[in-house]
C-alpha cells in the first residue's frame, strides 16, 4: 500500500523494460484509477519491476484514450559490443615483444576505451547522448590467440533516453596499433547496430586523438542525425590534414601532389626526370607524402628506394595477405633477375636470345640451368639463403604462358596477330578507318612532311576485290595507328643504347566470318634522321625475305602497342586518372554518405599499388624504362596523351562510338550496335557494363529522387568538383567534363569510375603474363630496325634471319625481369574481391533496399559470366573458339588466385 500511496495524485505512470525505447516498453499507463503492473525481463536477462513517477498532466481531455508523458530522466541501462580485431598471421619479434608489454600493461589501466555516441541531442548538454567510456575486456587472455579473427566484448551504460547509437570513438591506449574489423552492438529495442570499420587503430601516444567509427547507416549530408553532424564534419577534417608537414606511416590523411619523385637528380643528370603535372606538362595528381626535396632539385622530391616503404594513408596499405602475396611475385622477380644479372657478368655469351629454344628453356629447366649455372657456381655468390633454398624449385622457372599452352606457333599465324587487337591485353587500341590514307595531327612545321606512305596498291589485293572506298563505307577497313603518339620521341628513343623504333600503323580488313587480317603496316621515322627513308610499308609475304620482313614488322607494331597498352591505357586511364576520384572521396565524402559507401569497394589498394608503382615501375631505371621501348621517355609519352585523355568519353558505349567500332543504336540493349559482331572484349564489356549501370542507377534513384537532392548535396558536389578542379587541375577548363546537376549526371559519372576501376583495369591487366609471357608474342621493345638492301646488315639478316629476328628482340637480362614482373602483375592475391562481391555483403549498409538491389547486382554479374562461357564455347565466334585459339576470359568476373588470365577485382589493386 506505501506504494499505491506514493502513488497517489499522478494522472500517469509507465512501467518500462529497462534498455528499451518508450515505442517498443511494455509500459501500462493508469488513466482509470487502476494500477496494473507486469513483471519484464531486461535486455540482460534481469527480471523485475520499475514504476517511475512522471510529471502530472494539468487536465486531461474525456476525449482523450492516450497521454504521451517523456520521463524526466532515462534509466541506466547495459548494451554490450562485440568488437571484431583481426590478428596478424606474422609478427616480426619487436611486435610480439610490444604485444607482451602492452599485455602487461592491461593491469595497469592501459588498455583500449570506447565511447558510445547517441544519434540525438542530449538537451542538458547540448551535444549528443554519450555512454560511460567501457574497455575491452580479457585483451591479454585473448590477444595471443592464433586466429584470424578475436572477438572482445565490452559494455556500456547508457540510460532508455539515450536514443540510436551512430557513432563510436575508440582509444588506444597500447603501444601498438590493432585492425579493428567491426563493431556490433546489442541490447537496444531497434536490435543490433553495426559498425563496419575496417581500419588500423594507432596508439594514443603517436596519434593522440580517438578515432571515429560511425555505424553503417547512410545519411545524406543534410539529413545527418544532430547528434552525429559535429563528428562528420571532425572526421572529414582530420582525414584531409593541413597540407603540410612530412607524412608517417601510420598516418590517414588524404591529399595531392604532382609526380615530382620520378627521378633522382642526387645520382646524376641522367637520373632526373621531369615533374609530371601543372602548365608545363600536365598531368593527374598522386597521392601527397611530404617528403623533403632533394639536395639537387628543390622541386623534385627525395626518393625512398626499395625496399622501404612509401607512404600511402595506413589503411590504403595491403592487408596482410596481398602483401605476402605480392612480396612472393617480388621475390620471383628478384631471382629471376638477379641471376640473369650475374650471367651477364661472368660472360657476355648470353646477352641476346639465340632462338625459340632459349626461349622454351625458360619454362622447361629454370632460369639456372638455362644460363649454364650449376651449383658449384652458385656457392661462389653470397646470394640469401632463400635464393638457394628455392633454386631446385619452381619458384626459378617460369609458368607456360597461356599462348603457347594450346598451340606453340599461334603467335606466328597473322589471324592471331590480328585476333588479339580484338581480344588480347590491348583491344581498346583499335579503330575503324574513315579515310584513306591516314591523315596524322601533328605539326608539319615541326615534324616535317606527314603524309602516309599507304597506297591502294598495298591493300587491293587483300580486302576481296573491293575498291578501298567500298571497304570504308562497307565498316570493312580499321587501323591500329601509333603514328602520332610515337613519331615526336623517335629520335629521342633511337639515340638510347639497345633501343630502335618506329611510329606504326597497321591496317586490318574485316572477313565474312568476323575475324581480321592485317594487310598492311607503315613503319615511320622523323624526316630529319640519318635514315634515307623516313617510310614504308610492308605487306603480308611473297616469298621467305619477305615472310621475316614482315615478322619483323609485326614485332615493331606489337612493341609499340605494348608501350600505349601499358603507359596509356592501363597506366594513365585506369591507375593515374582514378587517384584523383579515390583521394577526393575520402576528403569529402563522409563515410556514412551512401555515395563513398558505393564507391568504397572500389578504391581499395590502388593508392598502394600505385605509390609502388612510382617506386618501382614507371620511376627511373625502373621495370618501364628497363624493359619498354620509350625507355625513360616512358611517362613523358604518357604525359602526351593525357592532353587527349576525356572523361566524358571514357564510359565504354562512348570510347566505343568514338574509336568508330560501334555506333548508338537506341534499339540495343546497352544503346550502342557494333560494328565488328565478334569483338569479345566490347561484346563482354557491355554485358558487364550493363549490369555496373543497372545497379549504380537503383542505388542513386534510392537516395536522389530529383536534381535538388543532388545539387544540394555539399558533400558530393565538393567531391566531384575537387576531383577536377585539384584533381584532374590541368585539365580543370575543358568543356567536356560532365555536369553534376541531376540524377542521370551522378548516375554516368559513377558508372564511369566502377567501370575504369573494375573491368577495365581487368581487361588491360591480368592477360599481361597469358599473352605476354612468350616475348615473341608481345616483344615490348626492339632493339634493331628492318635492314634496307643497301644497309650494310641486310646480309647478316639474309644470311640467318631467325637469329636476326631474335637478336632484335629483348635481351635475356630484359626478357627474364619483364616476364617475372608481369607474372607478379597478373596474380591474383587470395584476399581478391571480385565484381558483385563486398566484405560483410548483409551489413555493409543499414539500407536494407540497397543490400537487397546488391544481391541482385551480384545476380547479374554471374548471369553475364554464364553468357561469356556459352560465348567462348560457340564455335561461330573464330575470335574466342578454335583450334588453337584462347577463350577471352578476361571480363569473366569471378577467379581463383593466382595467373588465370580471368577476373574482374573490383578496384585497381595491382
Amino acid at each position: 500500500m506505501a506504494l499505491v500511496n506514493e502513488l497517489l495524485g499522478v494522472s500517469r505512470v509507465e512501467i518500462c523494460r529497462p534498455g528499451s525505447f518508450l515505442s517498443s516498453s511494455k509500459c501500462v499507463t493508469d488513466l482509470d484509477g487502476r494500477l496494473r503492473v507486469n513483471r519484464v525481463v531486461d535486455p540482460l536477462g534481469r527480471r523485475g519491476l520499475q514504476v517511475k513517477r512522471v510529471r502530472p498532466v494539468a487536465a486531461v481531455s474525456s476525449e482523450q484514450k492516450v497521454v504521451k508523458i517523456v520521463p524526466e530522466k532515462g534509466v541506466k541501462f547495459k548494451v554490450r559490443a562485440v568488437v571484431t580485431v583481426r590478428n596478424k598471421d606474422n609478427e616480426d619479434f619487436k611486435e610480439t615483444f610490444v604485444k607482451h608489454l602492452d599485455n602487461l600493461s592491461e593491469n595497469f589501466g592501459r588498455n583500449v576505451v570506447m565511447e558510445l555516441i547517441s544519434s540525438e541531442i542530449d538537451p542538458k548538454s547540448k551535444g549528443p547522448h554519450k555512454s560511460k567510456p567501457a574497455v575491452l575486456k580479457d585483451w591479454s587472455k585473448k590477444s595471443n590467440l592464433k586466429t584470424e579473427r578475436v572477438n572482445y566484448v565490452a559494455e556500456f551504460v547508457v540510460d532508455s533516453n539515450f536514443g540510436v547509437p551512430g557513432a563510436i570513438t575508440v582509444t588506444n591506449k597500447h603501444q601498438q596499433e590493432f585492425f579493428l574489423e567491426s563493431i556490433t552492438i546489442e541490447g537496444f529495442a531497434c536490435g543490433a547496430v553495426h559498425f563496419p570499420c575496417n581500419s588500423w587503430v594507432q596508439s594514443k601516444k603517436n596519434h593522440p586523438d580517438s578515432r571515429i567509427f560511425f555505424s553503417n547507416q547512410p545519411y545524406l549530408p543534410n539529413e545527418t542525425p544532430a547528434g552525429l553532424k559535429a563528428l562528420r564534419e571532425k572526421e572529414l577534417r582530420d582525414l584531409r590534414g593541413d597540407g603540410t608537414g612530412v607524412r608517417k606511416l601510420s598516418d590517414r590523411i588524404y591529399d595531392f601532389d604532382v609526380y615530382n619523385d620520378l627521378g633522382n637528380p642526387d645520382k646524376g643528370v641522367d637520373f632526373a626526370r621531369p615533374r609530371l603535372g601543372g602548365e608545363a606538362i600536365p598531368y593527374p595528381r598522386r597521392c601527397r607524402t611530404g617528403r623533403v626535396p632533394t639536395d639537387t632539385d628543390i622541386n623534385a622530391e627525395s626518393r625512398v628506394e626499395k625496399p622501404l616503404p612509401m607512404y600511402v594513408p595506413r589503411d590504403e596499405q595491403f592487408e596482410e595477405s596481398k602483401r605476402d602475396a605480392f612480396s612472393t611475385g617480388r621475390l620471383k622477380a628478384v631471382l629471376h633477375n638477379l641471376l640473369p644479372g650475374l650471367q651477364a657478368k661472368i660472360s657476355e655469351k648470353n646477352k641476346d636470345l639465340k632462338g625459340y629454344q632459349d626461349i622454351d628453356k625458360l619454362y622447361s629447366e629454370g632460369v639456372l640451368l638455362k644460363l649454364g649455372i650449376k651449383d658449384d657456381v652458385l656457392k661462389k655468390f653470397p646470394l640469401p639463403k632463400i635464393v638457394t633454398k628455392f633454386k631446385d624449385g619452381d619458384l626459378l622457372k617460369f609458368d607456360i604462358p597461356k599462348i603457347i599452352s594450346k598451340d606453340k606457333l599461334a603467335w606466328l599465324r597473322d589471324d592471331e596477330f590480328a585476333r588479339q587487337v580484338l581480344a588480347g591485353i590491348n583491344p581498346v587500341s583499335i579503330e575503324r578507318l574513315q579515310v584513306f590514307p591516314p591523315v596524322s595531327k601533328l605539326d608539319p612545321d615541326v615534324y616535317g612532311p606527314l603524309d602516309s606512305d599507304l597506297k591502294e596498291e598495298h591493300i587491293l589485293g587483300h580486302i576481296d576485290g573491293m575498291s578501298v572506298q567500298e571497304a570504308i563505307d562497307s565498316n570493312k577497313l580499321y587501323i591500329v595507328d601509333y603514328h602520332d603518339t610515337y613519331l615526336p620521341f623517335v629520335d629521342r628513343i633511337n639515340a638510347l643504347d639497345g633501343r630502335a623504333a618506329y611510329a606504326t600503323r597497321t591496317l586490318f580488313f574485316l572477313t565474312d566470318i568476323g575475324t581480321l587480317k592485317p594487310i598492311a603496316i607503315e613503319l615511320s621515322l622523323p624526316s630529319t634522321g640519318p635514315s634515307l627513308r623516313s617510310k614504308r610499308v610492308v605487306t603480308p609475304p611473297k616469298d621467305a625475305t619477305t615472310y621475316w620482313m614482315w615478322q619483323l614488322a609485326k614485332a615493331h607494331v606489337c612493341s609499340n602497342d605494348a608501350g600505349v597498352h601499358q603507359l596509356v591505357h592501363h597506366w594513365l586511364r585506369t591507375h593515374a586518372s582514378m587517384e584523383p576520384f579515390i583521394l577526393a572521396a575520402h576528403r569529402q565524402l563522409s563515410a556514412m554518405h551512401p555515395i563513398f559507401k558505393l564507391l568504397d569497394p572500389h578504391m581499395r589498394y590502388t593508392l598502394e599499388i600505385n605509390a609502388l608503382a612510382r617506386q618501382g615501375l614507371i620511376s627511373n631505371e625502373g621495370v618501364i624504362e628497363s624493359c619498354f621501348t620509350p625507355g625513360r621517355y616512358a611517362m613523358e609519352i604518357s604525359a602526351a596523351a593525357y592532353k587527349n585523355w576525356r572523361f566524358d568519353l571514357e564510359n565504354l558505349p562512348a570510347e566505343l562510338i568514338r574509336r568508330g567500332v560501334a555506333v548508338a543504336d537506341s534499339t540495343q540493349p546497352h544503346g550502342v550496335k557494333l560494328l565488328i559482331e565478334d569483338y569479345p572484349y566490347a561484346a563482354d564489356g557491355l554485358l558487364i557494363w550493363g549490369a555496373i549501370e543497372n545497379w549504380v542507377k537503383t542505388y542513386v534513384s534510392h537516395y536522389y529522387t530529383d536534381a535538388d537532392r543532388v545539387c544540394n548535396d555539399r558533400e558530393l558536389q565538393a567531391w566531384y568538383a575537387e576531383s577536377i578542379n585539384v584533381g584532374h587541375a590541368d585539365v580543370r577548363h575543358a568543356d567536356w567534363w560532365p555536369t553534376l546537376a541531376t540524377p542521370d549526371d551522378l548516375i554516368l559519372i559513377l558508372t564511369t569510375i566502377i567501370w575504369l576501376s573494375s573491368a577495365q583495369h581487368a581487361a588491360l591487366n591480368f592477360g599481361q603474363y597469358p599473352y605476354g609471357g612468350y616475348i615473341p608474342n608481345r616483344p615490348t621493345l626492339m632493339r634493331r630496325l628492318i635492314p634496307e638492301e643497301n644497309d650494310p646488315e641486310y646480309a647478316i639478316f639474309t644470311a640467318d634471319p631467325q637469329k636476326y629476328f631474335f637478336s632484335a628482340l629483348p635481351s635475356l637480362l630484359q626478357a627474364t625481369k619483364l616476364m617475372a614482373v608481369v607474372d607478379t602483375l597478373s596474380t591474383h592475391s587470395p584476399d581478391e574481391e571480385y565484381l558483385g562481391e563486398r566484405p560483410q555483403p548483409s551489413t555493409w549498409t543499414g539500407d536494407t533496399e540497397m543490400v537487397e538491389a546488391f544481391y541482385e547486382f551480384s545476380a547479374e554479374i554471374q548471369k553475364a559470366e554464364k553468357e561469356i562461357e556459352a560465348r567462348n564455347s560457340d564455335t561461330r565466334l573464330r575470335n574466342r573458339c578454335g583450334a588453337g585459339v584462347m577463350p577471352y576470359e578476361l571480363l569473366a568476373p569471378s577467379s581463383s588466385p593466382g595467373v588465370t588470365c580471368r577476373g574482374v577485382p573490383n578496384s585497381v589493386s595491382i
